[in-house]
């Protein structure tokens, strides 16, 4: 039973890992619908995993929507500049707000707050990543890759390295098997990586490559610690069960949630 579980937790990471990797380097196409796809899939899991562990209730399909505009419209407004490709997440506001007169609900501020929360926490940091694949010259996606290999590695040596030496709790009251031996092991190596990165994309000087694996690292362990704080919150293990061994899109992506405006703001500041 174990090692079916271990194949099967193998193979759908291998697929998810092939997908991500053909939306960042393939053309902006291929990025454009593969993470567009992975935005409404992780705005539905939140939005499901909201109605069936709260009494709050929210318009499902017109959030979902209205992140997709915000994430469509930001890619547009990336390539070409274009203000008004904005215009449709605009719209999708007012329609938000002119809804709850009509949808009768117990709390329509409340079902307000908790649509807005989705398309924070989801869809900006989703929509942010147009700015780190998209330039005034083409699609370069090397800084998109970085921040997912960086969140890989330190995920990854993290563990190992926890497993191995970890003592002392990082924030047990939220993640009790998390620890600082651990954090500082991911730190490292994935710090460590920048150099192989400075090596394939020179033109970028090796303090930003560093500087921005510090950041994803530290963002990350924020993102993955708040949606540990959603989940238990809301009293549930997995965000959902998308991705078989693995759980919901949302326990895939919490680091990346937080990672990628991390990096963003970082880019401004440095470059």
């Amino acid at each position: 039973m174990k090692i079916n579980n271990f194949i099967t937790r193998a193979f759908f990471g291998a697929l998810y890992v092939a997908l991500l990797l053909t939306g960042i380097l393939i053309n902006s196409t291929a990025f454009t619908v593969i993470f567009g796809l992975i935005a409404v899939l992780a705005l539905n899991e939140f939005y499901s995993l909201l109605e069936a562990n709260s009494e709050v209730r929210v318009s499902k399909p017109l959030n979902i929507a209205g992140g997709l505009l915000l994430f469509i419209g930001s890619v547009i407004f990336s390539m070409s500049g274009i203000i008004y490709a904005l215009a449709g997440f605009i719209v999708f506001m007012l329609i938000l707000f002119v809804s709850e007169l009509y949808c009768k609900r117990a709390n329509p501020l409340l079902s307000i707050a908790y649509s807005l929360f989705g398309i924070i926490y989801i869809a900006v940091p989703l929509s942010l990543s147009t700015r780190l694949v998209f330039s005034g010259n083409g699609f370069h996606s090397e800084y998109l890759l970085a921040l997912f290999v960086f969140i890989w590695l330190n995920d990854s040596f993290a563990y190992l390295t926890g497993m191995l030496l970890g003592k002392h709790r990082l924030f047990e009251r939220i993640s009790p098997k998390k620890s600082w031996e651990g954090f500082f092991g991911g730190l490292i190596f994935t710090v460590l990586s920048s150099f192989a990165f400075h090596h394939f994309f020179p033109e970028t000087a090796l303090p930003i490559w560093i500087a921005l694996s510090i950041g994803v690292v530290i963002a990350g362990t924020f993102g993955d610690l708040f949606e540990s704080l959603i989940k238990r919150t809301l009293g549930v293990k997995d965000s959902g069960i998308l991705i078989p061994g693995h759980g919901g899109i949302l326990d895939r992506f919490d680091s990346t949630l937080f990672a990628i405006p991390a990096v963003a703001v970082l880019l401004i500041f440095l470059n």
